[in-house]
């Protein structure tokens, strides 16, 4: 079976919508994606990239057309608890390690699910440690078990790692995608992720 992944940070909002539209192309396909925390924020900094409010900045009528692509895709797939959170932008840093901590603790799909509804759902300001730790407690979580292994040399490195290695395959930003060794970048995309899985046999 092709290997697919989702290099994702939750402070992406295309990020979760794209979180919300992978189940069913699981369903169909029957394939099964494979969740990949990075920082974005450092794969800016490796890739000398910028964050769209910053790069469309002054450019008439671009971040407005872009508003208008992320309208159309929640229609589409029927995405009914979208909220932009005000506390925007987060700094992730604290929850990708958390996402690292979930991971190998083999709770992620549960974490993931928790701080994309704090994220984009019932919106918090998730870079606030207590605020994290409620909202990880809320969802059943053990909020201290994973804040404090997410504060590991280990997990830190884990995660720089797993950035730096996704520079080096060609991401440069988040959401993306491999299908095998196919990269595909952003949730518009997702359709010719799906083909590419279909095609191949995923």
């Amino acid at each position: 079976m092709t290997h697919v992944e989702f290099l994702f940070d939750f402070g992406s909002p295309n990020a979760y919508l794209s979180h919300k539209v992978i189940p069913g192309i699981e369903q169909r396909t029957g394939a099964k994606f494979e969740y990949v925390p990075i920082l974005l924020g450092g794969i800016f900094k490796l890739t000398n990239n910028k964050p769209p409010m910053v790069q469309f900045e002054g450019i008439k009528n671009k971040l407005a057309y872009e508003q208008l692509e992320m309208r159309r895709f929640i229609a589409r797939h029927r995405i009914t608890q979208f909220q932009f959170n005000p506390f925007f932008p987060v700094n992730t840093l604290k929850i990708m390690r958390g996402a690292v901590a979930a991971k190998a603790e083999g709770v992620l799909g549960l974490y993931v699910d928790a701080v994309f509804h704090c994220m984009w759902e019932a919106p918090k300001k998730m870079d606030d440690p207590e605020v994290i730790r409620a909202a990880l407690s809320e969802s059943g979580l053990d909020a201290e078990k994973l804040m404090a292994r997410s504060e590991s040399h280990e997990i830190k490195e884990e995660l720089m790692r797993s950035t730096s290695d996704a520079a080096e395959r060609g991401v440069f930003g988040s959401p993306s995608f491999f299908v095998g060794s196919e990269l595909y970048f952003g949730k518009d995309r997702l359709r010719e992720v799906e083909d590419e899985i279909v095609r191949i046999g995923a």
